[in-house]
């Protein structure tokens, strides 16, 4: 359990540093469990719950450092089907997400400390300033961003429930 509220400790300093698509935990929601992937990257598991059935992320990707969440999914060419993005905020944020220099269409669904889906919103390219930027309608405390499309296609819908795996160790 230490182990876990040190890490958790780490990302939310971390979070405080990043201009742009900023990643951390939240102070008054659980942090999501992070591990590390054979390639390095910081991951995340994300469970939602809605009329449609539940869908599993085991591992979607956790920007760990100020770098890495202000470059989000900035260059990529593609993403895997199953493969995202988690933004997660110390407290409650208003802050927009842009698509500067990012390659791919995504979705992003935002979600406040109750785990309620408050809005799911499709992002284009843009390679060019100034760039559309992207908000949700109400504050939130998580975003994750996926391939345009994802959270339709699996039938996902604003009021789902999402969970992030927690550390028990």
């Amino acid at each position: 359990m230490r182990r876990t509220l040190v890490l958790a400790l780490l990302v939310v300093t971390a979070a405080c540093s990043s201009t742009s698509s900023t990643t951390g935990a939240p102070t008054t929601s659980p942090a999501p469990t992070t591990s590390t992937s054979a390639a390095g990257t910081s991951t995340a598991a994300v469970t939602i719950d809605g009329a449609g059935g539940t869908v599993d992320l085991p591992a979607v990707e956790l920007a760990a450092t100020p770098e890495d969440r202000e470059r989000g999914l900035m260059g990529r060419t593609e993403l895997g089907a199953d493969e995202g993005m988690l933004f997660a905020f110390p407290e409650p944020w208003t802050g927009a997400f842009w698509m500067k220099d990012t390659l791919i269409p995504l979705s992003i669904a935002f979600w406040g400390e109750d785990g309620r889906l408050l809005d799911i919103l499709e992002m284009e390219p843009c390679t060019a300033d100034p760039c559309p930027t992207y908000s949700s309608r109400a504050p939130y405390t998580y975003a994750l961003e996926m391939n345009a499309h994802w959270f339709d296609d699996r039938g996902i819908e604003i009021g789902d429930r999402v969970e992030l795996t927690i550390d028990s160790e």
